[in-house]
Protein backbone atom coordinates (compact mmCIF):
# COMPACT_ATOMS: atom_id res chain seq x y z
CA UNK A 1 0.00 0.00 0.00
CA UNK A 2 1.31 3.32 -1.26
CA UNK A 3 1.00 5.60 2.30
CA UNK A 4 1.50 8.69 -1.33
CA UNK A 5 -1.64 7.86 -2.79
CA UNK A 6 -3.30 10.44 -1.16
CA UNK A 7 -1.83 13.42 -2.76
CA UNK A 8 -2.97 12.04 -6.05
CA UNK A 9 -6.01 13.96 -6.14
CA UNK A 10 -4.90 17.23 -5.10
CA UNK A 11 -5.28 20.01 -7.50
CA UNK A 12 -2.98 21.12 -9.47
CA UNK A 13 -2.38 24.99 -7.50
CA UNK A 14 -1.40 23.37 -4.76
CA UNK A 15 1.37 21.63 -6.08
CA UNK A 16 2.45 24.95 -7.73
CA UNK A 17 2.12 26.75 -4.87
CA UNK A 18 4.22 24.30 -3.25
CA UNK A 19 7.11 23.82 -6.05
CA UNK A 20 7.01 28.02 -5.85
CA UNK A 21 7.81 27.66 -1.85
CA UNK A 22 10.37 24.99 -2.83
CA UNK A 23 12.22 26.98 -4.94
CA UNK A 24 12.39 29.86 -2.37
CA UNK A 25 13.42 27.88 0.79
CA UNK A 26 15.90 26.42 -1.63
CA UNK A 27 17.67 29.92 -1.65
CA UNK A 28 16.90 30.82 2.17
CA UNK A 29 20.08 31.84 3.68
CA UNK A 30 20.06 35.40 4.34
CA UNK A 31 17.96 35.01 7.71
CA UNK A 32 20.52 32.81 8.94
CA UNK A 33 23.51 34.24 8.00
CA UNK A 34 22.24 38.21 9.30
CA UNK A 35 23.91 38.40 12.15
CA UNK A 36 27.36 37.01 11.13
CA UNK A 37 26.70 39.34 7.75
CA UNK A 38 26.33 42.14 10.24
CA UNK A 39 29.90 41.54 12.71
CA UNK A 40 32.00 40.00 10.18
CA UNK A 41 30.39 41.60 7.03
CA UNK A 42 29.58 45.24 8.15
CA UNK A 43 32.02 45.10 11.59
CA UNK A 44 28.76 45.49 13.85
CA UNK A 45 29.40 44.64 17.46
CA UNK A 46 26.92 41.45 18.70
CA UNK A 47 24.64 44.18 20.39
CA UNK A 48 24.03 45.53 17.34
CA UNK A 49 23.34 42.79 15.80
CA UNK A 50 21.06 41.87 17.80
CA UNK A 51 18.99 45.09 17.12
CA UNK A 52 19.18 43.45 13.99
CA UNK A 53 17.05 40.70 14.46
CA UNK A 54 14.89 42.15 17.15
CA UNK A 55 14.27 44.78 14.23
CA UNK A 56 13.74 41.57 12.02
CA UNK A 57 11.00 40.02 14.48
CA UNK A 58 9.33 43.40 15.04
CA UNK A 59 8.45 43.69 11.07
CA UNK A 60 7.17 40.11 11.08
CA UNK A 61 5.14 40.50 14.20
CA UNK A 62 3.57 43.68 12.60
CA UNK A 63 2.85 42.64 8.85
CA UNK A 64 1.24 39.03 10.34
CA UNK A 65 -2.37 39.91 10.68
CA UNK A 66 -2.25 43.16 8.35
CA UNK A 67 -1.00 41.44 5.45
CA UNK A 68 -3.83 38.97 5.75
CA UNK A 69 -6.06 41.12 5.84
CA UNK A 70 -4.77 42.60 2.33
CA UNK A 71 -5.06 39.14 1.25
CA UNK A 72 -8.47 38.76 1.85
CA UNK A 73 -9.33 41.94 0.21
CA UNK A 74 -7.14 41.78 -3.14
CA UNK A 75 -7.23 38.12 -3.56
CA UNK A 76 -4.87 35.42 -2.09
CA UNK A 77 -3.02 35.01 -5.12
CA UNK A 78 -1.87 38.51 -6.18
CA UNK A 79 -1.05 39.60 -2.55
CA UNK A 80 1.43 36.24 -2.55
CA UNK A 81 2.94 37.18 -5.83
CA UNK A 82 3.41 40.85 -4.71
CA UNK A 83 5.38 39.21 -1.92
CA UNK A 84 7.69 37.23 -3.32
CA UNK A 85 8.53 40.18 -6.35
CA UNK A 86 9.11 42.43 -3.37
CA UNK A 87 11.25 40.88 -1.10
CA UNK A 88 13.01 39.23 -3.73
CA UNK A 89 13.48 42.58 -5.29
CA UNK A 90 14.60 44.12 -1.82
CA UNK A 91 17.06 41.54 -0.83
CA UNK A 92 19.18 42.81 -4.04
CA UNK A 93 19.22 45.95 -3.31
CA UNK A 94 19.93 45.53 0.85
CA UNK A 95 23.79 45.29 1.14
CA UNK A 96 24.07 48.44 -0.87
CA UNK A 97 22.15 49.78 2.46
CA UNK A 98 25.26 52.15 3.50
CA UNK A 99 23.67 53.67 6.94
CA UNK A 100 22.97 51.84 10.02
CA UNK A 101 19.12 53.80 9.97
CA UNK A 102 18.83 52.34 5.91
CA UNK A 103 19.70 49.01 6.89
CA UNK A 104 17.22 48.60 9.48
CA UNK A 105 14.71 50.34 7.76
CA UNK A 106 15.42 47.70 5.18
CA UNK A 107 15.26 44.87 7.37
CA UNK A 108 12.33 45.67 9.07
CA UNK A 109 10.55 46.33 5.44
CA UNK A 110 12.21 43.08 4.24
CA UNK A 111 10.41 40.68 7.40
CA UNK A 112 7.09 42.43 6.75
CA UNK A 113 6.61 41.47 3.05
CA UNK A 114 8.46 37.95 3.57
CA UNK A 115 5.72 37.64 6.06
CA UNK A 116 3.01 38.26 3.81
CA UNK A 117 3.72 35.09 1.82
CA UNK A 118 2.14 32.85 4.95
CA UNK A 119 -1.07 33.98 5.35
CA UNK A 120 -1.44 34.45 1.72
CA UNK A 121 0.00 30.93 0.88
CA UNK A 122 -2.35 29.34 3.56
CA UNK A 123 -5.39 31.04 2.86
CA UNK A 124 -4.87 30.34 -0.60
CA UNK A 125 -4.20 26.56 -0.18
CA UNK A 126 -7.22 26.27 2.83
CA UNK A 127 -9.38 27.34 -0.59
CA UNK A 128 -7.66 25.08 -2.92
CA UNK A 129 -7.92 21.96 -1.11
CA UNK A 130 -11.54 20.26 -0.16
CA UNK A 131 -11.82 19.77 3.43
CA UNK A 132 -10.66 16.40 3.73
CA UNK A 133 -7.24 17.09 1.64
CA UNK A 134 -6.31 20.03 4.10
CA UNK A 135 -4.02 18.44 6.63
CA UNK A 136 -2.37 16.51 3.39
CA UNK A 137 -2.03 19.70 1.78
CA UNK A 138 -0.57 21.55 4.88
CA UNK A 139 1.77 18.71 5.26
CA UNK A 140 2.59 18.50 1.87
CA UNK A 141 3.25 22.34 2.27
CA UNK A 142 5.94 21.83 5.52
CA UNK A 143 7.45 19.40 2.81
CA UNK A 144 8.27 22.07 0.48
CA UNK A 145 9.32 24.58 3.50
CA UNK A 146 11.98 21.69 5.00
CA UNK A 147 13.32 20.03 1.82
CA UNK A 148 14.26 23.79 0.97
CA UNK A 149 15.82 24.57 4.56
CA UNK A 150 18.04 21.68 4.36
CA UNK A 151 19.67 23.17 1.52
CA UNK A 152 19.33 26.40 1.53
CA UNK A 153 21.29 27.54 4.85
CA UNK A 154 24.15 24.84 4.33
CA UNK A 155 24.59 26.14 0.56
CA UNK A 156 24.75 29.60 1.98
CA UNK A 157 27.85 29.06 4.58
CA UNK A 158 29.65 27.77 1.81
CA UNK A 159 28.85 30.96 -0.49
CA UNK A 160 28.98 33.26 2.85
CA UNK A 161 32.26 32.23 3.11
CA UNK A 162 33.36 33.98 -0.21
CA UNK A 163 30.91 36.99 -0.31
CA UNK A 164 28.17 37.65 2.75
CA UNK A 165 26.55 39.81 -0.46
CA UNK A 166 25.84 37.31 -2.59
CA UNK A 167 24.15 35.46 0.28
CA UNK A 168 21.66 38.14 -0.54
CA UNK A 169 21.59 38.00 -3.65
CA UNK A 170 21.00 33.62 -4.21
CA UNK A 171 18.07 34.11 -1.59
CA UNK A 172 16.58 37.01 -3.47
CA UNK A 173 17.44 35.60 -7.10
CA UNK A 174 15.59 32.35 -5.69
CA UNK A 175 12.81 34.38 -4.45
CA UNK A 176 11.99 36.08 -7.74
CA UNK A 177 12.75 32.71 -9.74
CA UNK A 178 9.88 31.48 -7.43
CA UNK A 179 7.59 34.65 -7.86
CA UNK A 180 8.24 33.79 -11.81
CA UNK A 181 6.70 30.35 -11.53
CA UNK A 182 3.54 31.84 -9.95
CA UNK A 183 3.37 34.53 -12.29
CA UNK A 184 3.55 32.08 -15.30
CA UNK A 185 1.77 29.07 -14.59
CA UNK A 186 -0.53 30.13 -11.20
CA UNK A 187 -3.94 31.65 -12.27
CA UNK A 188 -5.68 33.73 -9.48
CA UNK A 189 -9.13 31.49 -9.11
CA UNK A 190 -12.48 33.28 -9.58
CA UNK A 191 -14.08 34.37 -7.02
CA UNK A 192 -16.67 32.06 -5.13
CA UNK A 193 -19.94 32.98 -5.31
CA UNK A 194 -21.56 33.87 -1.73
CA UNK A 195 -25.05 33.12 -0.79
CA UNK A 196 -27.48 35.77 -0.82
CA UNK A 197 -28.00 35.56 2.51
CA UNK A 198 -24.08 35.71 3.47
CA UNK A 199 -23.17 38.12 5.93
CA UNK A 200 -19.37 39.00 6.49
CA UNK A 201 -17.51 36.94 9.00
CA UNK A 202 -16.68 38.28 12.28
CA UNK A 203 -12.97 39.32 12.92
CA UNK A 204 -10.71 36.89 13.75
CA UNK A 205 -10.16 39.54 17.09
CA UNK A 206 -13.26 38.82 18.47
CA UNK A 207 -13.51 35.50 17.91
CA UNK A 208 -13.49 33.42 21.15
CA UNK A 209 -13.10 29.85 19.68
CA UNK A 210 -9.98 31.23 17.99
CA UNK A 211 -8.25 32.79 20.85
CA UNK A 212 -9.24 29.83 23.00
CA UNK A 213 -7.30 27.90 20.07
CA UNK A 214 -4.28 30.29 19.56
CA UNK A 215 -3.31 30.88 23.20
CA UNK A 216 -2.83 27.16 24.35
CA UNK A 217 -0.95 26.70 20.84
CA UNK A 218 1.64 29.63 21.95
CA UNK A 219 2.05 27.82 24.96
CA UNK A 220 3.19 24.85 23.01
CA UNK A 221 4.99 26.46 20.29
CA UNK A 222 6.98 28.45 23.19
CA UNK A 223 8.13 24.75 24.33
CA UNK A 224 8.93 23.99 20.89
CA UNK A 225 11.14 27.15 20.28
CA UNK A 226 13.65 25.69 23.00
CA UNK A 227 15.71 24.29 20.18
CA UNK A 228 16.66 28.33 19.67
CA UNK A 229 17.32 29.03 22.94
CA UNK A 230 18.26 26.53 25.63
CA UNK A 231 18.31 23.08 23.74
CA UNK A 232 22.41 24.01 22.24
CA UNK A 233 23.22 25.44 25.93
CA UNK A 234 22.35 22.05 27.32
CA UNK A 235 23.85 19.93 24.46
CA UNK A 236 26.61 22.06 23.81
CA UNK A 237 27.77 23.80 26.47
CA UNK A 238 26.56 21.89 29.50
CA UNK A 239 27.20 18.06 28.11
CA UNK A 240 29.84 19.29 26.19
CA UNK A 241 28.54 16.96 23.02
CA UNK A 242 29.57 19.35 20.85
CA UNK A 243 28.42 21.76 18.04
CA UNK A 244 28.64 18.87 15.65
CA UNK A 245 26.58 16.48 17.19
CA UNK A 246 23.45 19.39 18.14
CA UNK A 247 23.84 20.04 14.34
CA UNK A 248 23.03 16.61 13.65
CA UNK A 249 20.15 16.22 15.85
CA UNK A 250 18.83 18.32 13.53
CA UNK A 251 19.31 16.53 10.36
CA UNK A 252 17.12 13.69 12.30
CA UNK A 253 14.65 16.40 12.43
CA UNK A 254 14.46 17.15 8.69
CA UNK A 255 14.74 13.38 7.55
CA UNK A 256 12.03 12.26 9.72
CA UNK A 257 9.89 15.14 8.53
CA UNK A 258 10.79 14.68 5.07
CA UNK A 259 10.09 10.94 4.98
CA UNK A 260 6.74 10.44 7.73
CA UNK A 261 5.26 13.99 8.12
CA UNK A 262 2.96 13.71 4.68
CA UNK A 263 1.79 10.07 5.09
CA UNK A 264 1.51 10.43 8.63
CA UNK A 265 -1.37 13.00 8.15
CA UNK A 266 -2.93 11.19 5.50
CA UNK A 267 -3.18 8.49 8.05
CA UNK A 268 -4.80 10.82 10.61
CA UNK A 269 -6.83 12.97 8.25
CA UNK A 270 -10.00 11.93 9.58
CA UNK A 271 -9.42 12.27 13.26
CA UNK A 272 -11.00 14.79 15.42
CA UNK A 273 -8.83 18.41 15.35
CA UNK A 274 -8.81 18.40 19.22
CA UNK A 275 -7.46 14.77 19.60
CA UNK A 276 -4.59 15.51 16.88
CA UNK A 277 -3.84 18.25 18.91
CA UNK A 278 -3.24 16.65 22.13
CA UNK A 279 -1.27 14.25 20.72
CA UNK A 280 0.89 16.31 19.25
CA UNK A 281 1.45 18.48 22.02
CA UNK A 282 1.99 15.53 24.22
CA UNK A 283 5.12 14.33 22.00
CA UNK A 284 6.19 17.86 22.28
CA UNK A 285 5.82 17.77 26.32
CA UNK A 286 7.75 14.26 26.33
CA UNK A 287 10.30 15.22 23.72
CA UNK A 288 11.64 18.16 25.94
CA UNK A 289 10.52 17.12 28.83
CA UNK A 290 12.72 14.09 28.90
CA UNK A 291 15.70 16.17 28.24
CA UNK A 292 16.35 16.82 32.00
CA UNK A 293 17.22 12.82 31.80
CA UNK A 294 18.94 13.19 28.32
CA UNK A 295 22.58 12.98 28.60
CA UNK A 296 23.87 10.28 25.87
CA UNK A 297 23.83 10.72 21.72
CA UNK A 298 21.67 8.08 22.07
CA UNK A 299 18.76 9.20 24.47
CA UNK A 300 19.10 13.12 23.19
CA UNK A 301 18.19 11.58 19.49
CA UNK A 302 15.43 9.60 21.01
CA UNK A 303 13.79 12.97 22.70
CA UNK A 304 14.71 14.60 19.18
CA UNK A 305 12.41 11.81 17.28
CA UNK A 306 9.56 12.36 19.91
CA UNK A 307 9.40 15.89 19.32
CA UNK A 308 9.82 15.91 15.89
CA UNK A 309 6.76 13.61 15.87
CA UNK A 310 4.53 16.12 17.94
CA UNK A 311 5.93 18.85 15.50
CA UNK A 312 4.25 16.98 12.24
CA UNK A 313 1.51 15.89 14.21
CA UNK A 314 0.49 19.39 15.74
CA UNK A 315 1.11 22.22 12.93
CA UNK A 316 -0.56 20.42 9.93
CA UNK A 317 -3.43 20.21 12.80
CA UNK A 318 -3.72 23.61 13.57
CA UNK A 319 -3.40 24.76 10.39
CA UNK A 320 -6.56 22.76 8.88
CA UNK A 321 -8.07 23.60 12.78
CA UNK A 322 -7.62 27.30 12.21
CA UNK A 323 -8.76 26.74 8.68
CA UNK A 324 -11.74 25.12 9.09
CA UNK A 325 -12.95 27.76 11.36
CA UNK A 326 -12.34 30.49 9.53
CA UNK A 327 -15.09 32.14 7.42
CA UNK A 328 -14.23 32.28 3.65
CA UNK A 329 -13.94 36.01 3.38
CA UNK A 330 -11.40 36.00 6.25
CA UNK A 331 -8.62 33.33 5.53
CA UNK A 332 -6.32 35.59 5.32
CA UNK A 333 -6.65 37.65 8.59
CA UNK A 334 -6.99 34.63 10.74
CA UNK A 335 -4.36 31.97 9.14
CA UNK A 336 -2.27 36.01 9.27
CA UNK A 337 -2.98 35.28 13.31
CA UNK A 338 -1.72 31.97 13.40
CA UNK A 339 1.41 32.93 11.65
CA UNK A 340 1.72 36.10 14.93
CA UNK A 341 1.82 33.31 17.04
CA UNK A 342 4.55 31.81 15.75
CA UNK A 343 6.28 35.10 15.48
CA UNK A 344 5.33 36.18 19.54
CA UNK A 345 6.04 32.28 20.60
CA UNK A 346 9.61 32.60 19.00
CA UNK A 347 9.81 36.03 20.47
CA UNK A 348 8.97 35.33 24.23
CA UNK A 349 9.79 31.13 23.98
CA UNK A 350 13.84 31.50 23.84
CA UNK A 351 13.66 34.04 25.60
CA UNK A 352 12.03 33.47 28.87
CA UNK A 353 13.90 29.63 28.30
CA UNK A 354 17.35 31.29 28.62
CA UNK A 355 16.36 33.57 31.64
CA UNK A 356 14.57 29.97 33.31
CA UNK A 357 17.71 27.66 32.71
CA UNK A 358 19.95 30.47 33.91
CA UNK A 359 17.89 31.46 37.27
CA UNK A 360 16.37 27.60 38.04
CA UNK A 361 18.43 25.06 36.46
CA UNK A 362 18.09 22.49 33.57
CA UNK A 363 15.90 20.08 35.65
CA UNK A 364 13.39 22.62 36.52
CA UNK A 365 13.26 23.84 32.86
CA UNK A 366 12.80 20.66 31.13
CA UNK A 367 9.93 19.72 33.75
CA UNK A 368 8.30 23.17 33.28
CA UNK A 369 8.54 22.42 29.35
CA UNK A 370 6.48 19.28 29.96
CA UNK A 371 4.10 20.64 32.35
CA UNK A 372 3.27 23.63 29.85
CA UNK A 373 3.23 21.35 26.70
CA UNK A 374 1.19 19.07 27.98
CA UNK A 375 -1.04 21.21 30.03
CA UNK A 376 -1.66 23.11 26.63
CA UNK A 377 -2.34 20.19 24.62
CA UNK A 378 -4.99 19.60 27.45
CA UNK A 379 -6.97 22.52 26.57
CA UNK A 380 -6.72 21.96 22.85
CA UNK A 381 -8.50 18.78 23.32
CA UNK A 382 -11.57 20.69 24.16
CA UNK A 383 -11.36 22.12 20.76
CA UNK A 384 -14.28 21.70 18.45
CA UNK A 385 -14.59 23.33 14.87
CA UNK A 386 -17.81 24.13 13.34
CA UNK A 387 -19.66 21.00 11.32
CA UNK A 388 -19.42 22.26 8.71
CA UNK A 389 -17.79 22.38 5.11
CA UNK A 390 -16.17 24.86 3.46
CA UNK A 391 -16.09 24.63 -0.25
CA UNK A 392 -13.07 25.07 -2.26
CA UNK A 393 -12.08 28.30 -4.09
CA UNK A 394 -10.83 32.12 -3.08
Amino acid sequence: MNPWKGLKGLPREVWLVCLSTLINRLGTMALPFLVLYLTEGRGWTPAEAGYGMMVYGGGALVAGPFSGRLADRLGHVHVLRASLWSSGALLLVLPYATTKPLLFALIFLWAGLTQAFWPSAMALLSGLAAPEQRKAVFALHRLSVNLGMAVGPAMGGLIAHHSYRWVFWTDGLSTLAGAILLGLLLKAPPATPLPHDHTPGHSPWRDRRLAFLLLPFILALMVFFQIEGTLPLWVVRDLGLGSRFFGLLFTVNTLLIVVLEVPLNLAMAHWRHGRQLLLGSLCVAVGFGAMGWARTYATLTLTTIIWTFGEMILFPAMSDAVATLAPPDRRGEYMGLLSLSFAAALALGPWLGVLAYAKAGPQALWLSTFAIAGGAGLLLLRFRTPEKSTEPGG
